[in-house]
């Protein structure tokens, strides 16, 4: 009877353990998150601005619509010059000479398709040449039209996004890593999202290779923080971008659902200061909250909400179009 009273306790005693330490792991990410925010309005002594502590140039990847665009105006606004990487040449210039406009800083200018893999990398350090990247934000990503089965996502499809959000991560990563570890400074922010917290059903593929880039951050910050080098994984929840244009109702929530301004204000306030992060503080909230149910009930609801996407979207789609034969056939 002793014994049993023993294993009982014992029991209960890692038990408490196991959630203090699982509670004490998200408050104190809440509290970096809040801390990050306040402390230039507090303690501005503290702060150092990301140029002298970092270096002048970053390199922003998918830089002229949603987040990439907004990190990019962000961090020119606090004196940093921005290397603006996307497919689009026009709306690169556009970008870019609004940027100058806008602020006392340079623009430089790339046009690359990260869906061809290693040779847009190639095409990005080309065009970089002797000029130093400071701070890389891996921003670019692509994922499906809206929430579908594995089984009816395009193969070509599946290979951008792989190639998009696995690939040009770690090859972009790869490049430019070098040259941060010989100067002993440097910034990569790597941009992943709310979808790795949980294997997500009907967007199976774009949810994996965002677990991918949380895994690949933290051992990138082992291998690299003796050498002065931050390595930052942000997991944005659902930010209003052309993304997650396959609902309508998504973007008239104004509480939990961020503009890429709004997002982009906070997500950069916290560079320098939190290894990992979602980057805004209503992210904050929906991160810890959902983080305390156990996995196999975060993939039923997760499964549920995207279900309900794909209703939403199937239901928009116009009777005789091709996209509505092809709903026709998987609904």
């Amino acid at each position: 009877m002793a014994d049993c009273c023993i294993y009982t306790f014992l029991l209960a005693a890692v038990g408490l353990l196991a959630i203090f330490l699982f509670l004490l792991e998200n408050l104190w990410s809440l509290l970096q998150a809040v801390r990050a925010i306040l402390a230039p309005y507090f303690i501005p002594n503290e702060e150092t601005a990301l140029a002298k502590k970092f270096g002048p140039w970053a390199l922003v990847t998918g830089s002229t619509d949603g987040i990439g665009r907004a990190y990019s105006f962000e961090l020119a606004k606090r004196g940093i010059n921005i290397v603006l990487v996307s497919r689009n040449e026009e709306r690169l210039k556009n970008t870019a000479k609004e940027i100058e406009s806008r602020f006392s800083v340079k623009t430089k200018i790339i046009a690359a398709d990260f869906s061809l893999g290693r040779k847009a990398v190639e095409v990005v350090k080309e065009e970089i040449g002797k000029l130093e990247i400071d701070i890389l934000v891996n921003n670019v990503g692509k994922m499906y039209e809206y929430p579908t089965f594995v089984t009816e996502v395009p193969e070509q499809v599946i290979e951008d996004i792989i190639n998009i959000n696995v690939g040009a991560a770690t090859l972009m990563c790869r490049s430019f890593l070098e040259g941060m570890k010989q100067r002993r400074r440097g910034a990569i922010v790597n941009v992943s999202s709310g979808s790795e917290h949980q294997p997500m059903p009907f967007i199976a593929i774009y949810a994996a290779t965002k677990a991918y880039i949380k895994s690949f951050s933290a051992a990138l910050r082992y291998e690299y923080q003796p050498y002065g080098i931050t390595v930052q994984h942000l997991m944005p929840m659902y930010v209003d971008t052309k993304m997650n244009a396959y609902s309508e109702k998504m973007a008239k929530d104004k509480i939990f659902v961020v503009s890429p301004e709004q997002y982009a204000k906070y997500a950069v306030a916290t560079l320098g200061k939190m290894d990992e992060s979602s980057g805004h503080w209503a992210h904050g909230i929906q991160t810890f909250l959902l983080k305390l149910a156990p996995t196999w009930i975060r993939i039923y609801i997760a499964g549920n909400i995207n279900l309900a996407f794909r209703k939403e979207y199937l239901s928009r789609i116009k009777p005789g179009s091709k996209s509505c034969e092809e709903a026709a056939k998987i609904q």
